[in-house]
């Protein structure tokens, strides 16, 4: 996600964008028909070779999430053949240590692990090893041409999005829950090839909601880009600007003022804080945080934010 600075200011950005409100709102993007197998896509991706300038880059969240089961492979291979190269996830620990792609902090509303394992209430991820979450059904419950679709693990996703030349936002998960996750992730990354100069460059932003697991990934490996989700006051930013090199607030929290002040600092790479903003699923709220100059928009529906603002597919560099 980012590269890209939106340096428009809110005013003449936002007069421009409403300016064609009216047709971008009826024009939102049909979705591209899934032509993804299990082993990536069927055919060509194409991807745009420009955009307006200052428009946002979009990232798939938790993969292309309205078209396939969040967090899976095969919502990686959705954007990617939605032409899309930045995807967001989640890890979390399992209970021998394995790191795998989920969001939620039990394993019910994304799996059959209440059928499968009936007697393992509360299907807390973390109690249950990384074999047991293998065997789960991670895709019954978006849709029957999904069934059997399994929980990845990290070095799994990681495998796939390299297969893909796709970048990654990797958000870990409630990291009160799991001590020394982060060290572990950044191991996993190394060992994958995700920490070399290519990688930390242009393809890969660790965030986290916990200020200070950002900062500890940042104490461990200072070339890494870092995010912080939240929307911290602005007095408070000068102190976030020393460890963490975006700011990711919902986008109901977000303003041209907010976006404005975050701009107005740099972070600890010596350049200037940038925005993320989500999640965002629809032409009015895509061009109303466009307006607002943010440099990335997280989305379940990342085609339908490309349509209404004309949006970056590929970073230029953090």
């Amino acid at each position: 996600m980012h590269a890209g600075t939106a340096t428009a200011t809110a005013s003449v950005a936002a007069a421009a964008l409403l300016a064609a409100g009216t047709f971008l709102l009826s024009n939102t993007g049909a979705p591209v028909p899934d032509t993804t197998t299990a082993a990536g896509p069927a055919v060509p991706v194409t991807r745009a070779t420009a955009a307006p300038t200052g428009a946002p880059l979009v990232i798939a969240h938790r993969g292309a999430s309205a078209y396939a089961p969040e967090n899976t492979l095969a919502a990686v291979d959705r954007a990617h053949a939605l032409g899309f190269d930045w995807v967001e996830n989640d890890i979390q620990f399992t209970k021998d240590g394995v790191l795998v792609v989920i969001h939620d902090t039990d394993l019910k509303r994304t799996t059959d692990a209440e059928e499968v394992f009936p007697d393992r209430a509360p299907w807390a991820v973390k109690d249950f090893t990384a074999a047991e979450i293998a065997r789960l059904d991670a895709g019954s419950w978006f849709g029957a041409r999904y069934a059997g679709t399994r929980v990845p693990t990290l070095r799994q996703y990681l495998e796939r999005i390299e297969h893909n030349h796709q970048s990654l936002l990797m958000e870990i998960k409630s990291p009160e829950t799991y001590p020394g996750i982060e060290r572990a992730a950044l191991q996993v990354l190394d060992q994958e090839g995700w920490l070399d100069a290519g990688h930390v460059r242009d393809r890969l932003v660790i965030q986290s909601f916990g200020a200070d697991s950002v900062r500890t990934v940042h104490k461990q490996r200072p070339d890494v880009i870092t995010g912080f989700l939240g929307t911290p006051a602005v007095a408070e930013l000068p102190a976030y600007a020393e460890f963490t090199d975006r700011i990711n607030p919902t986008y109901t929290s977000v303003s041209g003022e907010y976006v404005a002040a975050v701009h107005a600092l740099k972070g600890p790479h010596h350049k200037k804080l940038q925005v993320d903003t989500w999640t965002v699923n629809d032409a009015a709220h895509a061009l109303r945080v466009t307006g607002y100059g943010v440099d990335g928009i997280i989305t379940n529906a990342p085609d339908v934010v490309r349509a209404a603002t004309g949006a970056r597919e590929a970073a230029e560099g953090a």
